[in-house]
C-alpha cells in the first residue's frame, strides 16, 4: 500500500510544491531512461515506478484545478 501513502502525501501539498516533485520525478525519469539506453540499469522496474507517480501527481494537480479536491 506504499502508493496510497504517496497519494495522501501528495494531497498535503500546496501547488508550488506538486510543481516542484513533478519536475523532479520527470528528471528522474529522464535519468533512468539514459541509463537504461546505456545498459547501466539494473532496476529496470523503476522506470514503470516514476511513470506512474507522474500521472498521480498529474492526476492531483488536474483535481485541484476543477475544484475537486
Amino acid at each position: 500500500m506504499k502508493s496510497k501513502k504517496y497519494l495522501e502525501s501528495l494531497s498535503d501539498k500546496s501547488v508550488e510544491e506538486l510543481n516542484v516533485e513533478l519536475v523532479t520525478t520527470k528528471k528522474e525519469l529522464f535519468n533512468l531512461r539514459f541509463q537504461n539506453a546505456t545498459n547501466q540499469l539494473d532496476n529496470t522496474a523503476r522506470i514503470r515506478e516514476v511513470r506512474k507517480n507522474i500521472a498521480r501527481i498529474q492526476t492531483v494537480m488536474t483535481k485541484r484545478a476543477k475544484g475537486l479536491a
